[in-house]
């Protein structure tokens, strides 16, 4: 097995799910982060919410780091959205939307950054975020039982 990373870095990745009770599922990082899932009936995240999560976080990560080298945020939304569909195809989401509403300071510093950040959230979509790459790309899915 890949020995496992952490971070921006390349390597594998990993976790690990545990069921606490029926549909609420214990997730586990490498490093020992821990999030509650489930199905939608208590107040945590489903697995859709996760994955709009997963594609807003990781172009949030990018806009805010080349961002913020210029002017630090005064605020700073990413909002991920997208419309669940059922059809000949399966359950998916169609029509995924990021939007970012940042804003920054008055200034030399602030106007470099207002600048960039179109620019920036280019970038995260069309190279830098794995997330939102793995989904356009379509990346298959193996699945199976684990052997005993």
């Amino acid at each position: 097995m890949a020995e496992e990373t952490g971070g921006t870095g390349l390597g594998h990745r990993s976790v690990s799910m545990e069921r606490v009770s029926k549909g609420v599922y214990e997730v586990t990082n490498v490093r020992g982060g821990t999030i509650r899932i489930g199905g939608g009936d208590g107040e945590e995240f489903t697995p859709v919410e996760l994955l709009l999560t997963a594609i807003a976080g990781c172009s949030a990560v990018d806009v805010d780091f080349i961002t913020s080298k210029r002017a630090e945020p005064e605020s700073f939304v990413a909002t991920a959205s997208g419309e669940k569909l059922r059809d000949d195809a399966g359950n998916h989401l169609g029509d995924l939307q990021v939007r970012f509403s940042v804003t920054f300071p008055d200034g030399d510093a602030g106007d470099r950054a207002r600048e960039m950040l179109p620019k920036a959230i280019a970038m995260s979509h069309d190279r830098l975020c794995t997330v939102s790459r793995t989904v356009e790309l379509g990346t298959p899915i193996d699945t199976a039982a684990a052997p005993d």
